[in-house]
């Protein structure tokens, strides 16, 4: 890591821990949700971004998390280890199962399967009664610490969830950066030339399911915390569209762009909401925009921005020199 990079992190994480203390209760929850989407995004960004499989199920693994965080914080412990736990342990089986069957498939099938799965699971939750049917699960305590200590005032929320999601960064960064991050790259740009060189790709695309499906689940516990109840709309299929379109307008591919989606969706929702009914058909047509003008998303968009000023700055600082060495070959000649 360069120490410019070192910096712009120090100063980031600075600007996050300042920022409860500067806002208001109703941007701070604002804040807080995006935090949670930001990791829900970047567990979508492993399967879409890094190894090539486009979801429209993943809505499932986060409402499976939230559920189990929701069940086990009621009934059995308010504990945040117990439920964190349990939330990622019933999201991994429940990823490990649905994976082993979509990842049999490719393409549209592949697409098609995980809607299959994340409809079942929606249903058989609308069904359960013991999680509340189809008015859902109410009155999940804030997750504690100990006997005296929870994290029941937003602001403890706010920094557990900042520090999750600073951990959730760094662990997929050095994920992706690692061997077998470069191996669900190689499958993305090119898995028969993978296969070719002696990879079971099909294992590798579970693993990344599940390594998606976990952390999906995670997102789905502190969402749990935050809201304090959880719906069976939340395992439908128009949230897994909402998680997609954030990954897709942050930038796919990269760690900074699901966040950015996340955040960038969350406000415009929020902004557009309080003022129009309309705002879905608003979101919409700002994801076709990004679709066709900058289908590399926002980070995309910065990218060629900032490339684009240094070429110029280039062209610019060779034109001066040009003008400087023009000049000064005028000048040789005239005193010669």
């Amino acid at each position: 890591m360069t120490k410019k990079t070192t910096i712009v992190l120090s100063c980031v994480i600075t600007a996050l821990c300042i920022l409860p203390l500067l806002l208001s209760s109703f941007y701070l929850s604002i804040a807080t949700e995006i935090l949670i989407l930001g990791i829900f995004a970047l567990s979508l960004n492993i399967l879409l971004g890094y190894t090539g499989l486009v979801s429209l199920g993943h809505a499932a693994f986060f409402g499976v998390g939230a559920y189990t965080a929701g069940l086990v914080g009621k009934n059995i412990s308010e504990h945040l280890l117990v439920t964190l736990i349990a939330s990622l342990v019933v999201s991994i089986i429940v990823s490990f199962i649905v994976g082993y069957f979509c990842t049999r498939a490719s393409g549209f099938y592949f697409l098609m399967l995980t809607l299959a799965f994340s409809q079942m699971i929606y249903s058989a939750f609308h069904q359960w009664r013991f999680a509340g049917g189809s008015n859902g699960l109410s009155g999940i305590p804030k997750p504690a610490l100990t006997s005296t200590f929870n994290f029941s005032q937003s602001i403890y929320l706010y920094f557990l969830i900042l520090i999750i999601f600073l951990v959730v960064i760094y662990a997929v960064n050095r994920f992706i950066k690692s061997p077998l991050g470069h191996v669900l790259i190689g499958i993305r740009e090119n898995e028969t030339r993978m296969k070719a060189m002696g990879y079971n790709t099909k294992f590798y695309s579970q693993l990344a399911f599940v390594l998606a499906g976990g952390l999906g689940g995670i997102a789905g516990c502190l969402y749990s915390y935050f809201n304090g109840f959880v719906s069976p709309n939340d395992l439908y299929w128009t949230m897994s569209g909402q998680v997609l379109i954030m990954v897709l307008v942050g930038g796919a591919g990269t760690i900074l762009g699901p966040i950015l989606g996340a955040g960038f969706i969350v406000f415009l929702e929020t902004i557009i909401s309080s003022y129009t009914e309309l705002w879905m058909l608003i979101i919409g047509t700002v994801f076709i925009l990004f679709v066709i003008f900058a289908p590399k998303g926002i980070v995309g968009l910065a990218q060629s921005v900032k490339k684009k000023l240094v070429n110029r700055t280039e062209v610019e600082i060779i034109e001066q020199i040009e003008v400087s060495t023009n000049t000064g070959n005028e000048e040789t000649k005239s005193v010669i």
